[in-house]
């Protein structure tokens, strides 16, 4: 029983410092301020570019059999509200659906150039959707800023003006929004706020903007990267093999040599479109790459569940079973098991309660916060298994390759593969072979950096 005791205490005292003292990641306030002003420096802090010195951006979009996905998001990047050059290019990659045919369509009698360019397959060390970052790179050319987002993700009309104020003011190589995500059904309403969550509690949004701070993160969803910045750090070469792109990308930017400033935040500008209306669709996502974050380890998968139970399933079990054995006559180990459970499980749903506002749901959601815990644990579980009998890593037809090669160069690969460069007209058919699928981006959690791994699913296109 004292041990008992003792482990509901450090639970509660866990939650109290999480709270006070882990870089507020429980709050949602970590915004671009109206205007689009710098971060950090309030709404004067961030001068707009002068006439005609708006920087030239370049969205970069992998797709892979997005057809009926585009027609929802992307004109509202080539209608975007942007007073400077402005261009998309789209990596099909490899679709079978017409992912291509559509865009260039969505393309025509737009005031932005849309360049579709036909994917190739990743080489040898490269993850997939990495690859097709770095052909949209190459195809990209010369320009100020590079903004990596995904098929699913729709932008307000100034929403990209906002990010390039923000990035040009404060010096930041690296500008990432985290979309918010789709919480219509039942289902995601329960998954999808937990999802960014322990996301944010894994990387503090505060930290990641903090340049002495060692935290490095980005939302692939919506990522402004300064190029002359990428290229210096040694370009998408140095993260080729990397599962979890997003985070890979953040690190090669803010820790040396590279050492750029970086910044994270919450907005309702940037939304993902994607629908997850079945649980099945979301632990499948969740379960594609989740035991990835602990680098395919069953040690590490032992202690992330133990350190769920402990922090997020303990609390409540010890709350409702101290009362009761109190009702019982049971004697003042009860008591304290029962005190230290609520009051950690109380802290636990204060700090989910802004992000259920942030999608504008009930708090009263927040004291059921451990039973996704235990989903999200199941998940995690469910994706060791699924590696462990071969089928780990499975997206859109292609098991993506888990052991970790080193990369070909980049040089020449690119020039060599990037072809049926358009604005607005389909393009040729695809090379053949097997259907494939980049490795989901995104990646949290909480405890050990792997209690909570997620993919993407709700970032990629």
């Amino acid at each position: 029983m004292p041990i008992l005791v003792a482990a509901c205490v450090l639970a509660a005292a866990a939650w109290a410092y999480l709270l006070a003292a882990h870089g507020g990641f429980w709050r949602t306030g970590c915004r671009l301020p109206p205007g689009g002003a710098a971060p950090g420096r309030g709404a004067q802090g961030g001068a707009a570019p002068g006439p005609g010195r708006w920087p030239s951006v370049v969205a970069v979009i992998p797709a892979r059999d997005e057809a009926a996905m585009l027609p929802e998001t992307l004109p509202s990047l080539l209608d975007q509200d942007y007073p400077g050059a402005l261009s998309v290019v789209l990596v099909d990659d490899g679709s079978d659906d017409g992912t291509a045919a559509v865009a260039g369509s969505l393309g025509r009698g737009r005031g932005r150039d849309l360049r579709v360019v036909q994917g190739s397959r990743p080489p040898e060390g490269w993850a997939g959707k990495v690859w097709a970052m770095a052909q949209g790179v190459a195809a990209a050319g010369e320009c100020d800023y590079l903004l990596f987002t995904d098929a699913d993700i729709a932008f307000a009309p100034g929403a990209v003006a906002a990010l390039v104020r923000a990035a040009a003011g404060d010096d930041r190589a690296l500008l990432s929004q985290m979309a918010l995500l789709r919480a219509d059904t039942g289902w995601e309403r329960w998954i999808v706020p937990a999802f960014v969550y322990f996301f944010a509690q894994l990387y503090p949004f505060r930290r990641v903007g903090a340049p002495r701070a060692r935290t490095a993160a980005a939302a692939g969803g919506c990522m402004l990267v300064r190029q002359e910045v990428l290229a210096a750090a040694g370009g998408l070469d140095r993260i080729a093999g990397a599962r979890i792109d997003d985070i890979a990308l953040a690190r090669l930017l803010k820790r040396p040599p590279a050492s750029a400033r970086c910044w994270l935040g919450f907005t309702t500008d940037v939304v993902s479109r994607r629908p997850y209306p079945r649980l099945g669709l979301l632990w499948g996502m969740v379960a594609r790459s989740a035991y990835t974050q602990l680098r395919y380890s069953p040690a590490l998968l032992v202690a992330a569940v133990a350190g769920l139970a402990w922090l997020y399933l303990l609390p409540p079990a010890a709350a409702l079973g101290g009362l009761a054995a109190l009702a019982a006559g049971a004697g003042p180990a009860a008591g304290w098991c029962a005190a230290a459970g609520l009051a950690a499980w109380i802290l636990m749903s204060v700090s989910f309660v802004p992000v259920l506002r942030l999608y504008r749901l009930s708090p009263l959601r927040a004291p059921g916060l451990p039973l996704v815990a235990l989903l999200y644990a199941a998940m995690t579980v469910d994706s060791a298994r699924r590696y462990h009998t071969g089928r780990g890593g499975a997206w859109k037809g292609r098991l993506i390759p888990m052991a970790e090669r080193e990369p070909k160069s980049l040089s020449r690969r690119c020039a060599r593969h990037i072809s049926g460069v358009h604005t607005g007209t389909n393009i040729g058919e695809r090379p053949g072979g097997p259907r494939g699928r980049r490795p989901a981006s995104a990646c949290s959690g909480a405890l050990a950096r792997g209690c909570f791994a997620e993919t993407a699913p709700f970032q990629t296109g």
